[in-house]
């Protein structure tokens, strides 16, 4: 295979191990293994979400009952209609807001170790984000309100149908091998494991706390132009490859190395010892500093082809 523009071009199984288990192909002509999320950790995760959306609403129509008693306001038509119209947006938004602030992660899926990813190539887009989860509403929020009005007011074949409605969207990760629900059919994502994991102590040389304090290279001297090669997007796959244990880990970064090497133009001093291990994890540390300290300015370079 060769590389491409985008930093995940080609998805496949990688063998009989799991079911679940794929490999992505970096723009380097890196093969990278990934997990699929579990159907089962990503239920559990909407439910989380789920009762913090449920949560937040029931406290908005608490307070609203809370001034109603109290009586300060003459007329509290305007105010229920501002407090429906609230809860729509944190109803429909919620899903949406977390995985553009968290790069793919809400609160629930930050507890179980999942994240969303773009299943076409490149980093996870606003416009992906919001197409998978505006269907949300359609395959959850929606019949459920369905259900429970048709259930108050006894329409048995409403409330059956409605059922029926919500099954099917329910199930559908069931009935294909990738997991997905019709949102990320639509948006063409992925749900991935991502379990939580800090920075190994050679990886953050000594776990500095802020990335901006970072020390320099103690062996490797990299130059302004050459940490400007890779954005956001590429230092979060390289955290990966260095946190990566599988039996092929090595070989993996020999190649990682590899590309990086040619493509910031620093070839190794002696070609039959690279030293790949101390060089990416001194290229990873720069870097990540680099792109932290143009943070503090405000410049967030998202990947190599953000030009900023």
């Amino acid at each position: 295979m060769t590389g491409s523009d985008s930093m995940m071009q080609t998805a496949q199984s990688i063998g009989p191990r799991s079911r679940l288990s794929r490999r992505i192909e970096t723009p380097e002509g890196v093969i990278l293994p990934i997990e699929l999320g579990q159907r089962g950790e990503r239920a559990v995760a909407f439910i989380l979400d789920f009762l913090i959306v449920m949560g937040i609403i029931i406290a908005l129509y608490l307070l609203l009952i809370v001034v109603i008693l109290g009586g300060k306001f003459g007329g509290i038509g305007w105010l229920f209609a501002l407090v429906m119209l609230a809860s729509f947006f944190i109803r429909s938004f919620y899903f949406a807001f977390f995985e553009l602030r968290w790069q793919g992660r809400t609160p629930g899926k930050r507890t179980m170790g999942l994240r969303v990813i773009d299943r076409a190539g490149g980093p996870l887009t606003p416009q992906a984000v919001l197409a998978r989860n505006l269907m949300r509403e359609v395959e959850v929020f929606l019949p459920i309100t369905v259900l429970i009005s048709g259930t108050f007011k006894g329409e048995i074949w409403e409330t059956l149908a409605t059922i029926g409605w919500l099954a099917v969207f329910m199930f559908m990760p069931l009935f294909n091998r990738d997991a997905l629900r019709v949102g990320d059919m639509i948006a063409g994502t992925w749900v991935v494991s991502a379990p939580k994991a800090l920075l190994l102590r050679d990886l953050a040389h000594g776990e500095a706390t802020d990335a901006a304090e970072a020390p320099a290279s103690t062996y490797y001297n990299f130059t302004t132009k050459q940490l400007d090669a890779y954005g956001i997007y590429e230092l979060q796959t390289l955290e990966g490859v260095l946190r990566d244990q599988r039996p092929t880990a090595g070989e993996v970064r020999a190649e990682v190395a590899k590309r990086i090497r040619n493509k910031i133009g620093m070839p190794p001093a002696d070609p039959a010892n690279p030293d790949t291990e101390r060089f990416l994890a001194e290229f990873y540390t720069a870097m990540r500093a680099r792109l932290e300290r143009r943070m503090l300015f405000g410049i967030r370079r998202r990947d190599k082809h953000d030009k900023r």
